[in-house]
């Protein structure tokens, strides 16, 4: 099993603009969902040069700009400071090695979270993903092509559920529900292990059972580090219904980010019971391994107990004194062998009776 780590990001300058991830050959992707409650229209392959920047920012309708690729970080400072927000944001957006925080900006929001899902094998996909929240522009920046939000562009397309009817403000909550969706996800594939686990330890007695318990419980760890601070955010930004300078979200909607608050909250709950169950695992691994270890104590304390009186026997009759009175007798021999074994037999009688073995 692979450990996660949060990657380095590598070291830039301030107000430099440079992607911290794995860069890619590939070009970056946008694409423009223009939607209201009767219509929607879609944008593939978007150039930022083409786009009337007068009507998105006028326009009524809700706008949801999806880019795919930090790599070209003019690009993502230009997407910033055309809906006139401050340019350093691009840099937090680039800095994939920072932790998932919310922050209100002059009649804007920022948002960017960790998405953790899980790989075939035993490694997981761990990406940024960032939000931005103004009027009635969402933009969403994700590092590389994936399937996240594929059932909200349906929901957009067949104008099903709430989606159509509400400001960008409902699009971040679906976006940022579908991202938490993946780390029950995650949590899931690690219970079937932590199960596993569980019963390897009860019968398998090699250390590779101790050292796969606490890989596991070093990536369990890594994800409540990564939900601890979405949780925070996610309070936060639930707590922003009170505050009246900010009204990118409507205050019926603050009840769906309370929700996600309450996610957070049962991920926590489930990572520490998971944490658990593995520190209960590895007790019982080490607990076994000891009464192991004592049951063999015990058996060589039986056989040293057994053998001692025999071994005291022979030596006294090995000494080589010449007037040992029993070295006359014809029958010594078979007597003290006699006399050895009837002591032998009462020790094993006596050790059973008291359930020693």
């Amino acid at each position: 099993m692979k450990r996660l780590k949060y990657k380095k990001g590598r070291k830039v300058q301030p107000n430099h603009f440079e992607y911290t991830g794995q860069h890619s050959d590939q070009p970056i992707e946008m694409q423009l969902f223009v939607y209201n409650s009767d219509s929607y229209t879609e944008t593939k392959n978007l150039q930022l040069d083409k786009v009337e920047i007068e009507e998105l920012l006028t326009s009524g309708d809700v706008k949801w700009l999806n880019v795919h690729g930090l790599h070209d970080g003019e690009l993502i400072k230009r997407i910033v400071e055309v809906i006139g927000i401050d340019g350093y944001i691009a840099g937090d957006i680039l800095n994939v090695a920072k932790r998932t925080r919310m922050e209100e900006l002059e009649n804007a929001l920022f948002f960017s979270i960790k998405s953790i899902l899980p790989e075939k094998d035993t490694s997981v996909r761990i990406e940024q993903i960032s939000f931005l929240l103004k009027d009635n522009i969402l933009i969403s920046f994700q590092e590389k092509r994936g399937d996240f939000f594929t059932h909200i562009r349906e929901r957009i397309k067949t104008n099903t559920g709430l989606v159509c009817k509400k400001k960008n403000d409902f699009l971040l909550y679906l976006m940022l529900d579908a991202v938490m969706e993946n780390f029950y996800i995650t949590i899931e594939k690690y219970e079937d292990i932590i199960e596993q686990l569980q019963i390897e330890a009860k019968v398998n007695e090699s250390q590779e059972v101790l050292v796969r318990i606490e890989k596991c419980s070093e990536d369990l760890n890594y994800l409540k580090r990564s939900i601890i601070p979405l949780k925070d955010s996610l309070f936060n930004l639930k707590s922003m219904q009170d505050d009246d300078d900010f009204n990118g979200i409507e205050k019926s909607n603050y009840s769906f980010f309370s929700r996600l608050y309450q996610k957070s909250l049962e991920l926590l709950d489930q990572v520490d019971y998971d944490i658990n169950s593995l520190e209960s695992a590895s007790s019982f691994y080490f607990s076994a391994q000891s009464h192991r270890m004592n049951e063999i104590m015990k058996t060589l304390t039986i056989v040293s107990v057994v053998f001692i009186p025999l071994t005291f026997i022979v030596g006294v009759y090995g000494m080589n004194f010449e007037n040992m009175p029993e070295l006359k007798t014809p029958n010594g021999y078979f007597i003290t062998l006699g006399v050895m074994f009837v002591l032998v037999l009462g020790m094993i009688v006596y050790f059973k009776q008291k359930k020693w073995f």
